[in-house]
């Protein structure tokens, strides 16, 4: 009985049991590393985040006959000259719209109604209000309670201070050992593996890193071009807030396709105060970005790599929202691509293995008596 398979796996199953029923007895213990964990966990992703997007250059320093630690240097200088640059050239325009925004947000909502109510007044576009006259309260109502929540959540300002000058503080240095040593993590992982998979523990994680990389590098050239066309455009229509709105969307658009839709309505309800035609031709505005940015620039820049239905990618949206908020969200298709490397490995192997157990059939032959 000891040596059956079904004795095995229930007493594995009951083993896994009793360790996590034990473990949630002392969770207590695992207290500091949690917090510990979570102070370290944005500046961690950043850091990964930018070590594909600055890898590849320091690999083009590499082959300029640049040492490793001197090029990696030389890009801090270059991005410190970029910061002073948008610090000169882009700061003084966005703090301008910022503080405008400030400024003119009770007078939103206001705004809001009386575009509404001018509709319901025009006689061709009464008809459609019919029956729904709260709704220009309803919609005022919404954006009250936006505003408010925003305004709320200002009351964590200290907090959000201390975490970015935990990330400003820590960042630049793990990055630098990221670009200096990341070379060294695949051996050492490589390491972990045991001698019979190995070879293909190496295939898995050239998949992973690959896949990593070019999601992000893609990624972000692809959202920035989007925030530039953007940007020009509402500058064409005499958008107000145009920079900052164009600066919203870029991170908003990481978030893959719920992200396009929550960055057009800020733009939308801006445009829409101003006036319905100006809303009109943000969306135009906005459609047409798209358009050139998933027709035009995706197949040339990112192709089909990421194997991914439209579906599975809102669902694991939703579920890494739901149980990590917005990082859950950013993180949730890097996870999957790299869960689903992982197991499509496995299950390689595991079918080889099976094809190399069956026995070979030698075919019988009989031979005719002389």
């Amino acid at each position: 009985m000891l040596q059956s398979k079904y004795f095995r796996t229930s007493l594995a199953i009951i083993s896994f049991l009793l360790i996590l029923f034990l473990g949630s007895k002392v969770i207590f213990l695992f207290t500091p590393l949690v917090e510990i964990f979570n102070l370290l966990l944005v500046p961690m992703m950043l850091s990964g985040f930018m070590y594909y997007l600055l890898r590849p250059l320091v690999s083009l320093l590499e082959k300029k006959k640049l040492n490793r630690a001197v090029s990696i240097l030389l890009i801090y200088i270059v991005f410190a000259g970029l910061f002073v640059l948008f610090w000169v050239l882009v700061w003084p325009t966005l703090q301008e719209q910022i503080q405008n925004f400030i400024d003119n947000t009770p007078y939103l909502v206001q705004g809001l109604q009386n575009q509404f109510n001018k509709l319901q007044d025009n006689p061709a576009l009464s008809r459609f209000f019919k029956g729904d006259s709260d709704l220009a309260t309803r919609l005022s109502g919404y954006l009250n309670d936006a505003i408010t929540w925003v305004t709320n959540s200002m009351s964590n300002l200290i907090g959000v201070i201390s975490s970015i000058v935990v990330i400003i503080a820590t960042l630049p240095i793990i990055l630098y050992y990221m670009l200096k040593d990341g070379h060294k993590l695949s051996p050492i992982l490589q390491g972990l593996i045991p001698k019979k998979y190995r070879r293909e523990g190496q295939d898995m994680l050239k998949d992973i890193d690959s896949a990593l990389s070019s999601f992000i590098v893609t990624r972000v050239l692809l959202n920035v071009v989007l925030g530039t066309l953007l940007y020009i455009g509402f500058l064409f229509i005499g958008l107000p807030y145009s920079l900052l709105l164009a600066l919203i969307s870029i991170p908003l658009n990481f978030i893959p396709y719920v992200g396009s839709l929550l960055a057009a309505v800020p733009v939308l309800i801006v445009g829409f105060i101003e006036s319905p035609s100006m809303a009109l031709w943000a969306l135009i505005i906005i459609v047409i970005a798209q358009q050139i940015q998933d027709n035009v620039l995706s197949p040339i820049i990112y192709g089909k790599s990421l194997d991914v239905h439209p579906l599975t990618t809102v669902v694991l949206v939703l579920i890494g929202g739901d149980f990590f908020g917005i990082i859950g969200v950013l993180i949730a298709l890097p996870v999957y691509m790299i869960i689903k490397i992982i197991f499509v490995r496995i299950y390689e192997i595991i079918v080889a293995e099976r094809v190399e157990e069956v026995p070979e059939q030698v075919p019988v032959t009989t031979e005719e008596p002389l």
